[in-house]
């Protein structure tokens, strides 16, 4: 399995985790899909748990920051200087929402909204490197965001990360995939949904993990309680599902071994747009 044991690249999505009312309850949840070892909640931690597979770390699960607040999956970004990159957020229209901090002795992060809304999250890391496990069965695979101002997200994103894009541009799909500087390939996403008329009432980043035979887990995810809120469709980066989970975040699943031809994707100089 891929196994990453030094910081991510600055840019690069390097950790997802959860918050919702119940940890344990959503540990439960997605130890009996994933396959995930599920440790931690003690005092110690504020409660946050670290998903594992074969003692990796993959993932988290913590309460929320307030009660009232949606259950959601948050995305992290690497960067090399947290606060640094705080003062790039509100430059290009963003806002924090939880202010840079320490996280012990693990990293420095902070949680901000992007200039149209979207939450994520900033990891400058120290003894915690982020995601150890991607790209494989249980493992998160790929993050977008899906918004319904695409040009706007673009340029905010290049602004604060120095991302560039290549597009795919079709009737059905409109989809930017971003490359932090100095990377070859890219490592995540945004999608305009309003080409389907599906514009979010806020954009919002979505978290995708890999399953080896997508069909058979939206039926286990089922019966665990979760709803299934896009059935499984073959695309071009393969076949996908968008789910939310009994406590009501959400996320995707998909099998990249199932991906179908798709139109060529163009290169985009963000400081052209």
């Amino acid at each position: 399995m891929p196994v990453r044991n030094e910081a991510w690249p600055p840019g690069t999505p390097c950790w997802v985790d959860c918050q919702v009312d119940d940890p344990a309850k959503a540990g439960e949840f997605y130890a009996e899909l994933f396959g995930w070892d599920v440790q931690g909640g003690g005092e110690e931690s504020g409660g946050y748990l670290m998903a594992l597979r074969d003692g990796q770390a993959v993932a988290g699960i913590g309460p929320k920051p307030e009660a009232g607040v949606p259950s959601v999956w948050t995305t992290y970004f690497a960067v090399a200087d947290a606060d640094a990159t705080a003062g790039k957020i509100t430059a290009a229209g963003g806002r924090m929402l939880v202010p840079p901090f320490d996280v012990m002795e693990f990293g420095r992060m902070f949680v901000a909204a992007d200039a149209a809304g979207a939450p994520f999250a900033v990891w400058e890391a120290r003894a915690h490197n982020g995601a150890a496990v991607h790209n494989e069965h249980g493992a998160y695979i790929w993050n977008d965001l899906h918004t319904g101002d695409f040009a706007a997200a673009k340029q905010f994103y290049a602004e604060v990360f120095g991302f560039s894009f290549s597009e795919l541009d079709s009737e059905t799909l409109r989809y930017a995939s971003f490359t932090p500087p100095g990377l070859a390939d890219a490592v995540g996403g945004i999608s305009d949904d309003s080409v389907n008329g599906e514009v979010p009432e806020r954009p919002y980043w979505l978290a995708w993990f890999q399953f080896d035979g997508i069909d058979e887990g939206l039926t286990r995810a089922g019966e665990l309680g979760a709803t299934v809120l896009m059935p499984a469709e073959d695309g071009p980066f393969g076949r996908m599902a968008i789910l939310a989970a009994p406590q009501g975040e959400l996320f995707a699943l998909l099998d990249p071994g199932k991906a179908l031809p798709g139109p060529a994707a163009k290169q985009v100089d963000p400081s052209t747009n």
